[in-house]
C-alpha cells in the first residue's frame, strides 16, 4: 500500500482509506475522496506541491501533506486498462 503522494504522474489506485479524523478527513470525503475510489495522478508540479489527481470524472489540486493522508492500492497498467 502507498500514499497518493507517492505516485507518478499517470499512475493510478484506488482510495484504501483516509489519514486522520477530524475536519481534514471530512474536507477530503467532501471532495469525493472516499475509500474504493479510482484516482489518478495528472501532473505534480515541481517543487512536489501541489499535486493534481482526477477522479469522479474531475481534476482535484491537493497539498502534499493532504496527498501523504490518503492511502491507496496502485493499480498496475494491465488492471487500468481493463476497467
Amino acid at each position: 500500500m502507498k500514499t497518493l503522494r507517492e505516485l507518478r504522474p499517470g499512475q493510478k489506485g484506488t482510495v484504501v482509506s483516509l489519514g486522520e479524523k477530524g475536519p481534514a478527513r471530512r474536507r477530503l470525503m467532501d471532495m469525493g475522496i472516499t475509500p474504493g475510489v479510482e484516482i489518478e495522478v495528472v501532473k505534480v508540479a515541481p517543487l512536489g506541491d501541489p499535486i493534481e489527481v482526477n477522479l469522479r470524472g474531475y481534476e482535484l489540486s491537493l497539498r502534499k501533506d493532504e496527498a501523504n493522508q490518503i492511502q491507496v492500492n496502485q493499480l498496475d497498467k494491465v488492471k487500468a486498462n481493463q476497467l
